[in-house]
């Protein structure tokens, strides 16, 4: 198992171009199973958590033949669905969780789909009924095997339908988009999930000639086609690495250039960065990130401690909350975070606590964060990183640390960030890989 040693307390200096979207990744390429022709996508992050899903359809029988750095071709043309039945698909698909949204489009196209219960980040509960119920009002027979933890559906015709999603979950929404694409008559998705990433699946699709209309929104009306084509794609750059290099820079005291952010799909990210009293400089569409000596987080209106939350899109992405938590730490003034999606994600707190962090965690859910406005550097110590975010908020902790503190776990990181250790190398981080 890998583990990163880090030498901290060093300033950073240079540009960071962020990689692809990892969880548009792992929809559009999911999305390729919906047709016989050849699709071409680009900007893919070549993370382990994409590579797995691409290994994974390879070994269903979609050709698949990478071009260059991040961009590759998909054929779906010989998919054989019984590989879904194999101990070695269980295998796989058992260690990822994105590979639950391979079941909209088989279902869609071969009239069934095998999944094991999935893995992924330990972060809390991640309930799948949104995508069985959904599969099941669009006219799918679900079966459940508590013995061998399968998800099983079949249909021999899906219809469109109305469903009510009773989550905005994104994963259940790009699942039941794929599956409604090709079902006879309309299907309205109501409470579907808008973010940028399901907006850029609904672009694709209709590309692929789909008919699909509210593309972010969160009400869908999908209408039935017979089939789809191929197309090529371009991912968006990934919100969640421009947030962590924000973040980054904060803690660091760096001046740091971050290019190509596709700064219009942002949403509110900038400005919960500024409430954080980071100065956040649009240029074009880019961002630059000044050196700060101080920060300080912002009161609200009555003076009361600002809450900064997680909520479905527009609102904040609950990816981020990770990296707001630990830049709060040497900020001026107090935060209230709340982590409302998950019970789990808060717990790596204990080892900001053990670098000098002042954090109260109030419940699963939330943590009070008393900013020590750099007037105590944090300790360096050795930690393990227990899911991708929080490994990537400990990893900004240790760079911001005086002295060497070590990562254990570190595959956790590589599962959402491409060779992050040569990137902030190259810009003045010491970091080494062992």
């Amino acid at each position: 198992m890998a583990r990163f040693i880090i030498e901290g307390g060093n300033s950073l200096t240079g540009a960071l171009t962020p990689q692809g979207a990892k969880n548009e990744a792992l929809q559009v390429i999911c999305a390729t199973l919906l047709t016989s022709e050849k699709v071409t996508l680009s900007n893919i992050p070549e993370i382990s958590d994409v590579l797995k899903l691409i290994d994974i359809l390879r070994n269903i029988g979609v050709s698949i033949e990478r071009l260059s750095k991040g961009t590759f071709t998909f054929c779906a043309d010989k998919v054989n669905a019984d590989v879904l039945n194999s101990p070695q698909f269980f295998l796989q698909a058992a260690a990822l969780r994105g590979s639950i949204m391979i079941i909209g489009p088989m279902l869609a196209r071969f009239g069934k789909g095998t999944i094991p219960q999935p893995g992924g980040d330990k972060i809390g509960r991640r309930r799948l009924d949104t995508h069985f119920r959904g599969f099941e009002s669009l006219g799918a027979q679900f079966i459940f095997d508590a013995e061998n933890a399968l998800f099983r559906v079949e249909a021999k015709k899906l219809k469109g339908c109305y469903i009510l999603l009773d989550e905005a979950s994104v994963t259940g929404t790009a699942n039941l988009i794929m599956a409604a694409v090709m079902a006879e008559g309309t299907t309205t998705i109501y409470n579907a999930a808008c973010e940028p990433y399901v907006q850029q699946l609904c672009r694709m699709l209709i590309s692929m000639g789909a008919r699909i209309d509210g593309t972010g929104s969160n009400l869908l009306h999908i209408h039935g086609v017979t089939s789809l084509k191929g197309c090529e794609h371009r991912l968006l750059p990934d919100m969640i690495e421009v947030g962590s290099f924000i973040g980054l820079a904060a803690m660091t005291s760096s001046d740091l250039l971050i290019k190509n952010v596709a700064f219009d799909e942002l949403g509110i990210i900038p400005d919960s960065f500024r409430k954080m009293g980071i100065h956040v400089i649009r240029m074009g569409d880019d961002i630059r990130i000044p050196v700060q000596d101080h920060y300080e987080i912002e009161s609200f209106i009555d003076g009361s401690i600002m809450t900064i939350a997680d909520a479905p899109w527009p609102g904040l992405t609950p990816d981020l909350l990770s990296i707001f938590l630990v830049v709060a730490t040497q900020a001026r003034g107090s935060v209230l975070i709340h982590q409302k999606m998950f019970e789990s994600r808060l717990f790596f707190v204990d080892r900001l606590i053990d670098m000098g962090s002042k954090i109260i965690l109030c419940d699963p859910h939330r943590a009070t964060v008393i900013g020590l406005d750099r007037s105590h550097p944090l300790r360096a110590t050795r930690m393990t990183s227990p899911d991708i975010r929080a490994g990537v908020a400990l990893l900004i902790a240790a760079l911001s640390a005086n002295g060497i503190s070590t990562i254990d776990n570190i595959d956790q990181i590589d599962r959402g960030y491409e060779n992050i250790d040569t990137r902030l190398n190259a810009i003045g981080a010491k970091i080494r890989r062992e």
